[in-house]
């Protein structure tokens, strides 16, 4: 492995969303990932979120497997996971536990409710999260129901991304300290956290409750999607004056709609000139008269179309030859390896055991009993 995370030893807890791909993003960057998994497979798994990681398959309700994983963590740097408040305790490996052998270990804890709060022992789903924090009541088209945005707002964006800053910004203060500590990283905290441009836009009455009225969420002419003749869309994005000028000329929109651009009495009767434009070429067309352009407009691509698109290809955005992600960001001293294929699980669990000092008596002992899946 290569990358600026070589070096940290992070152990993830098997589960479902975000913590996934927390340690996928940190295992893409060097780090060493040790998936804790419940039972071992012999199928080949095909999930990305696994790849360049290592599996353990330990029974946790085993006296014994509690303790495998607890010497575990006596040298790694983190624990991540994201079981409900009070599982892992009841395992006997929650943050006590675990910093009694290591106090240097950061322990994150992902959760859609938090550890503490009304709702922390309510099951919930991205969805969930959106809608208690207002953000989902903003997205969708006027007069329709809230449409959720796949799930990358609060598993990923609000969850994911503020796991692995949590778990990173606790290893820095650790460098100064010496000491570990517990990472609360809730999704119900994390969606507000990416709000913060749409939150100035309301306070200062520039953002509308009702949805598709407002400038980034489909209510504005310039900053929208629109049909085109073979069924297909383009995305326009020309926000910026001299944008949205370039976007009229080459559309052969008249130029005096620079005057009435952001006058949301005229947007009604723009959206119609505007729909009726794109219907009238293909997005093929449309996207050679935008293209390498300031104009802001591009066609709106399927997931094929996406890993054979020219930038995509001549940049690498994807990788193993399929609509996978490579590794991000880039680092130009210690660049991450190309991933590898996902991890089968407990495909290493004798091989990180013989690495804790566990000799294979002791493994196929360890297998009688239950310990291990």
């Amino acid at each position: 492995m290569s990358g600026p995370l070589t070096g940290l030893t992070v152990i993830e807890m098997g589960a479902i969303g975000p913590v996934p791909l927390a340690g996928q993003l940190m295992a893409d960057l060097g780090a060493k990932v040790i998936i804790i998994d419940r039972k071992s497979t012999t199928t080949a798994t095909d999930d990305i979120n696994r790849r360049n990681k290592q599996s353990v398959a330990i029974n946790l309700k085993h006296g014994e497997g509690s303790r495998i994983l607890l010497r575990l963590l006596e040298t790694a740097d983190m624990l991540i996971e994201g079981f409900r408040p009070g599982v892992m305790e009841k395992l006997n490996i929650g943050p006590d536990d675990c910093h009694q052998v290591n106090s240097a270990l950061i322990y994150g804890r992902m959760t859609g409710w938090g550890q503490q709060g009304p709702l922390s022992q309510c099951a919930g789903h991205d969805i969930n999260y959106l809608a208690l924090t207002g953000a989902l009541n903003a997205i969708g088209s006027k007069g329709a129901p809230p449409v959720p945005p796949l799930n990358l707002v609060a598993d990923y964006a609000g969850g994911a991304m503020f796991l692995v800053m949590g778990v990173l910004a606790a290893l820095h203060e650790r460098n100064l300290s010496g000491k570990g500590q517990v990472i609360d990283a809730a999704m119900i905290d994390g969606v507000p956290s990416v709000m913060g441009f749409i939150q100035n836009l309301f306070h200062n009455n520039r953002w509308s409750l009702h949805r598709q009225s407002n400038m980034l969420d489909g209510g504005a002419p310039y900053y929208r999607c629109y049909r085109t003749a073979d069924n297909l869309h383009m995305a326009v994005g020309a926000i910026e004056p001299q944008f949205f000028k370039l976007f009229l000329a080459l559309a052969g929109l008249p130029e005096s709609d620079t005057d009435i651009q952001h006058d949301q009495q005229h947007w009604p009767e723009m959206h119609k000139r505007y729909e009726a434009l794109f219907q009238s070429k293909t997005r093929d067309a449309w996207t050679r008269i935008f293209e390498n352009t300031d104009a802001c407009v591009s066609p709106v691509l399927d997931f094929d179309e996406a890993t054979a698109h020219e930038h995509n290809r001549e940049r690498g955005v994807f990788c193993n030859d399929r609509f996978e992600a490579t590794p991000a960001p880039r680092f130009d001293r210690t660049p991450a390896a190309q991933p590898t294929r996902a991890v089968a699980q407990g495909a290493n669990t004798d091989r990180v055991l013989q690495s804790l000092g566990i000799d294979k008596a002791e493994i196929r002992k360890l297998r009688g009993t239950g310990a291990l899946t």
